[in-house]
């Protein structure tokens, strides 16, 4: 199973501005500067694909990308859709405000939504943010797939163990979080699998 062509559909704020929903859809999502951008990147093997910046915040829209993905002879082509960052973002409460209506309207009104990534920041663990989301996740009934990020700034040797405290946290069965890091590649192919399981669930 490989990613063999990842491109960018187009940039959407209004439902009617949102390409047409013909293939599973994917969410990503978290609060800002929590590395989701890296996260894309390296999951689809580009380095450009999602735009990087030290600056929280810098997402402001709803961007659409399509990745096609090779398995044994077949190839099958899922979308994805990387969310504003939500949190302590340095902008106006306006613009914030704009921004949640955005994202709920999202989360509530597209069909082709199939599962929501919620990218939570391994050393910091979840914030208010994040298990308020988690919470609304699950009582719109969407699907969730929670990952621990930037598990490369943790020695080896405590990384289990952390994971293993935050999914104490969010009464998460063991090994049911995800660890990854976009530095080092861990967790890539496994979050690809779940993606993948969540696309074609019903």
């Amino acid at each position: 199973m490989k990613i063999v062509d990842a491109e960018f559909v187009k940039s959407a704020v209004e439902p009617e501005t949102w390409p047409p929903a013909e293939r599973p859809e994917i969410a990503f999502v978290g609060r800002s500067n929590v590395g989701k951008s890296s996260m894309l990147n390296r999951l689809s093997g580009r380095k450009a694909l999602a735009r990087v910046s030290n600056t929280p915040g810098r997402t402001r829209l709803l961007n659409f990308f399509d990745l096609t993905i090779e398995r044994g002879a077949s190839r099958e082509i899922l979308r994805i859709c990387d969310l504003p960052g939500y949190g302590f973002a340095k902008v106006s409460k306006t613009e914030r405000a704009n921004w949640s209506q955005m994202i709920g309207a999202y989360l509530e009104e597209r069909e082709a939504l199939k599962a929501v990534v919620v990218i939570i920041d391994v050393r910091i663990g979840p914030t208010d943010d994040d298990l308020e989301m988690l919470r609304w996740l699950d009582a719109e009934g969407r699907r969730s797939i929670v990952v621990a990020t930037k598990l490369d700034k943790l020695p080896k040797a405590k990384r289990a163990g952390r994971l293993r405290q935050i999914e104490v946290q969010l009464q998460m069965t063991a090994r049911s979080l995800l660890g990854f890091s976009s530095e080092e590649g861990l967790g890539r192919d496994e979050l690809l699998g779940r993606i993948l399981e969540a696309a074609h669930a019903d």
